[in-house]
């Protein structure tokens, strides 16, 4: 597999540069605010038209036949065809259906119903000082050249702010996070700002618990397992790594907890997000891996960052041809990391971790591993709520008593005289029959 994840990518030539949504420093150096915006509304973005590497548009419409399909029937869609699922995350969900799909898949739609009226009161409700200030202070940094989050009195930086206030009112304890901003923004661009919130605390709390509180003991632990899984698959990286002092925490953070929102292009970042709110974690640590390796796979590239500074340049310098959705996504994919080999190396990293590390000792076993386990646990929860689960019942009719067969009567080698006229003993003395001048088979009477 080390081999397999050294070798050179090979890219289509046709493929061309998409960097929309590079992250902060791209855009506040990009264009002009008053060039058209492309499809994903990022103003001068270079994804105005579908181009080539993009699938054509009746694969689309059949994708998005099959999701319309999926979401109608969700229940027994999760509890009998989540590898459907899977396969169509993995292949993308079409842009016109991450408003109802995101939500069914991280399960937010079941908090949002539970819930009733919560999000409303923490966005009405004054904020913490504290944290409003903070949060003002970050509300422009979220994709200034996106149209929502241009204007700061506009309904994307006014949306953001009410979300990222309600977490911080919703969770106290745990406050707000620098890389909660890019998440949520990601979450308002195809969402309301209710249910952006639910999926928010769904990704905070279930998928990534640990991540954004004040001592991030889950980044920490993480990050070991990076290296652990780096050592594995990737050795000749992860000893030049150490050679020039690069250790994870010093670019893994901004991979994970942004959720590579601001290290990828905008087409990539929403095939990692299908994957992700399917899958789990497990694929975070995928795209990291391929990342890793397009920067320093081969020994040229290794020989070219002989130090701390130019190795952690290469790691945030990949050409974005390397980055396009496709190629990209099959190369993560291909990546051998099954959600049994990361619960190993969780579970021998965590036995490592020094009794004296500050903050509360981080909790893997309260991670759910994407949208199946999310979906299992919360029928669960149901159960033990006393809701009752919805068990089809199959009705069955008790069988009718067997009726004897009708028996045919025997008239081969007769005839319909005979059987009138046939008869066994002396003949019945009767009146006689009147005459009739012809006779006919409905006149005949057995």
């Amino acid at each position: 597999m080390a081999q397999a994840l050294g070798e050179d990518l090979v890219q289509p030539p046709e493929l061309q540069d998409d960097s929309s949504s590079l992250g902060s420093d791209s855009e506040l150096s990009g264009p002009g605010p008053y060039r058209q915006a492309d499809r994903y509304g990022f103003i001068g973005g270079s994804s105005a038209e579908p181009g080539p590497g993009h699938p054509p548009a009746d694969l689309i419409r059949q994708r998005e036949m099959k999701w319309v399909e999926m979401t109608s029937h969700w229940e027994k869609t999760m509890s009998r065809r989540y590898k459907k699922v899977k396969m169509q995350c993995r292949k993308g969900i079409p842009s016109a259906l991450r408003a109802r799909c995101w939500p069914l898949l991280c399960g937010a739609h079941v908090c949002q119903k539970n819930s009733p009226g919560t999000y409303q009161e923490l966005a009405e409700a004054p904020g913490d000082p504290q944290w409003m200030e903070t949060i003002g202070r970050d509300l422009h940094r979220q994709f200034p050249l996106h149209e929502m989050f241009v204007s700061p009195q506009g309904h994307g930086q006014q949306g953001l702010l009410q979300v990222l206030k309600a977490y911080t009112l919703y969770r106290p304890e745990q406050g707000y996070c620098q890389a909660q901003g890019p998440v949520a923004a990601v979450l308002l661009m195809h969402l309301p700002p209710e249910e952006a919130f639910w999926c928010l605390v769904q990704i905070c709390e279930v998928y990534l618990p640990g991540y954004y509180g004040p001592h991030m003991e889950a980044v920490r632990l993480d990050a070991e397992v990076f290296m652990a899984l780096l050592r594995r698959l990737l050795p000749h990286v992860h000893k030049h790594l150490q050679q020039v002092g690069v250790g994870p925490l010093l670019y893994l953070p901004e991979w994970f907890l942004c959720l590579f929102a601001r290290s990828l292009p905008f087409p990539t970042v929403l095939r990692v997000w299908d994957a992700f709110l399917s899958e789990g974690a497990r694929v975070l640590f995928r795209v990291g891996l391929t990342l890793v390796r397009l920067a320093l796979g081969t020994a040229e590239q290794r020989g070219a960052c002989p130090g701390l500074l130019e190795t952690l340049g290469a790691l945030r310098a990949i050409p974005p041809a390397q980055l396009q959705e496709e190629a990209f996504m099959s190369q993560v994919h291909s990546v051998v990391l099954s959600e049994r080999d990361l619960q190993r190396e969780i579970k021998a990293q965590l036995a490592q971790l020094p009794d004296s590390a500050p903050g509360p000792p981080p909790r893997p076993q309260v991670r759910l591993a994407g949208a199946q386990a999310i979906f299992e646990a919360q029928q669960l929860a149901g159960v033990r709520r006393g809701a009752k689960p919805e068990v089809p019942r199959i009705v069955v009719q008790p069988p009718e008593e067997p009726r004897p067969p009708r028996r045919k009567p025997q008239t081969r080698g007769k005839t319909f005289h005979g059987l009138l006229t046939r008869a066994r003993g002396a003949p019945i003395e009767g009146p006689p029959r009147p005459q009739r001048g012809s006779t006919s088979f409905l006149d005949t009477r057995f």
